[in-house]
This record gives structure tokens, C-alpha cells and sequence, in this order.
């Protein structure tokens, strides 16, 4: 059995690779140009491609000559703050991307199964009646980057709809855990670990009062396996932890497991155009399916800390 992941040098891809190598499953998959930080560990036991999803040809070209069984597609410009600076970069990147992955699958005659990672920010503004956040609720979108994925979800859907391929699309809300870069909990706790060092007496923080469902990476990735093989083709599933978390809470918990003694102080730069206040989604259906998180945000904050002290040392 074959696998190919776009994003296989990212967060999520290197930890999805872990667990498909466990499962005797070949792993290929997109990297950057000397995009392999993160698969240092595993890089002799897979097959990685120097190929940006935006160059259809080529990629093209990987896909017909793999000829995978599955098909993860997690390669995107995944950050909101950019999406705002370069509105056309994330389009291009998510939205055309797609379209790319998924023209060269239709040309697949052994008709792979095909995750697409879609985005809990596709849902945006939320009322409180709306929470926990169901997959059925309305799309809202606050950001370019938002926008970019409700395409990526409905092409996603019409590709289902036209072409009877076999899609699955997962909306992920907030996935951290150790080689995560780029998020609140990865951030603060590097900013943490930087005040361990002696390298910083403060950290500097946006709005601390938004509302997030996290779910460990590690948890996610056996979601994005479980759907590729349980799921009903053309459906939507809400990959999330059903849990609130307060982000001071978070920064609260990562200084708690650190023993330094760290001044924190709000930095307006930080502060978004648009923050949605609160993101708590409903995961009874996949959860219907059998699957559930289970490492506590605790053991997940300590292992990104850890992660830190190891890059950082």
C-alpha cells in the first residue's frame, strides 16, 4: 500500500508519515526545497519530491508515477496573519494547490482514497447558540486565509459530487504538539524556553482572551487515518477535541511547567485585523466513528516545551 502526502516535510505530514510506517504503508509525499527538518528520523524509509502543489505539471507527474492508494493532501499556506499580507499568495497556494492535487488523482485509474485537510476557520464568526460548532453550521469566513479554504472544502466536495472520487475532507481545528511552529501554544512555549536561556526577561503576547478547541498532532493524525478508512466519501468531519481553552490559560500552563519567572506584556502588532472570540467544535461524528483524543493538553504543552528545549539548547 502507497500513501502520498503533500506537506510531507510540515508539521502534520511528518507526523502522519510516523504513523503510516507503522501501519508497513509506503510513504511519498511534497517537500520544499531542503524542507526535511522535520523528517530527519524517517528519512531513509521514505520518498520525498522537491515539488510545489502549485506547479501542476510536475506534480502531475509525481502522482501518475506513484500511483498511491491514499492520497493526503495538507499542503497549504496554513497562516492567517500572511493571508492578510498576501491575500493572492494563500489563493494560489490553497485554492489552485487543490485543484492540482485533485486533477492529477482523477487521472488515477486504482481511484486512491483522498483526505483534503480543510479548516475550522472556513466556520468564522460563531454565535453563542452555535457552540459547540457543528459540521452542518453556516461558513462564516474572517480571513483570506478562511476564504481560501471554504474553496478548497467545496471543491473538495464538487470533485465528490462530479466525479464520484473517493474524498473525504476533514476540518481541522486547533492541531499543536511538538515541530509545531506558528501557533499560539508553539510560540509561547519557545518564548518560555528563550526565558530559560537567559535570551529574554518578557514575552510579548497578542489577545489572550480568545476561546480554542486544541487537539494534540499526535491524536489528529490516527482522525485523518481512521477516516480514510471508516469515512463516507463526500463528507465533512470535524477534527477537534470539543474542549475550550482560554489562551492565557495556555500561556498560564506553559509558564506553570517552566521554572522561570516570566513578565508577560501585550504587543498591539500581534493583535489581528479580525480575531473570532471563541472556536469549540462538536466531534460526535467522528467520534461515532471510534475515534477520541487522548493525550491531555498538559502532556501535550510539556512535550512542546520540551521540543523547544532541544532546538533551542
Amino acid at each position: 500500500m502507497r500513501a502520498f502526502i503533500t506537506g510531507l516535510g510540515g508539521f502534520i505530514g511528518s507526523h502522519l508519515a510516523n504513523l503510516l510506517l507503522e501501519k508497513g504503508i509506503e510513504v511519498y509525499g511534497t517537500v520544499h526545497v531542503n524542507g526535511t527538518q522535520k523528517l530527519g528520523h524517517i528519512i531513509n524509509k521514505i520518498k520525498t519530491f522537491d515539488c510545489d502543489v502549485g506547479d501542476k505539471k510536475e506534480l502531475e507527474r509525481v502522482i501518475l508515477s506513484i500511483e498511491p492508494d491514499f492520497i493526503y493532501h495538507l499542503a497549504a499556506q496554513s497562516l492567517v496573519i500572511p493571508s492578510w499580507n498576501d491575500p493572492e499568495k494563500t489563493f494560489r497556494s490553497n485554492i489552485y494547490g487543490t485543484f492540482n492535487v485533485l486533477e492529477a488523482a482523477r487521472q488515477l485509474k486504482n481511484e486512491p482514497k483522498i483526505f483534503v485537510a480543510c479548516s475550522s476557520a472556513e466556520y468564522g464568526l460563531n454565535l453563542p447558540e452555535e457552540i459547540p460548532i457543528h459540521e452542518k453550521k453556516e461558513f462564516r469566513p474572517s480571513s483570506p486565509y478562511a476564504v481560501s479554504k471554504v474553496a478548497t472544502d467545496m471543491m473538495s466536495f464538487l470533485y465528490w459530487q462530479t466525479y464520484k472520487m473517493k474524498i473525504i475532507r476533514g476540518r481541522l481545528f486547533n492541531i499543536t504538539g511538538p515541530r509545531k511552529k506558528h501557533d499560539a501554544c508553539s510560540d509561547f512555549a519557545k518564548m518560555v524556553v528563550e526565558a530559560e536561556l537567559g535570551k529574554r526577561d518578557k514575552i510579548e503576547v497578542g489577545n489572550l482572551e480568545g476561546i480554542r478547541d486544541i487537539t494534540d498532532v499526535r491524536d489528529c493524525v490516527k482522525a485523518l487515518w481512521l477516516l480514510t478508512e471508516k469515512a463516507k466519501y463526500g463528507d465533512a468531519y470535524n477534527i477537534c477535541s470539543g474542549k475550550a481553552y482560554k489562551i492565557k490559560e495556555i500561556l498560564d500552563t506553559l509558564i506553570s511547567l517552566s521554572n522561570k519567572s516570566i513578565k508577560v506584556v501585550q504587543n498591539k502588532e500581534k493583535l489581528r485585523p479580525l480575531d473570532d472570540p471563541i472556536f469549540v467544535g462538536d466531534n460526535s461524528k467522528i467520534k461515532q466513528m471510534g475515534w477520541e483524543p487522548k493525550i491531555p493538553i498538559e502532556k501535550t504543552l510539556s512535550d512542546i516545551l520540551d521540543y523547544w528545549r532541544s532546538q533551542l539548547k
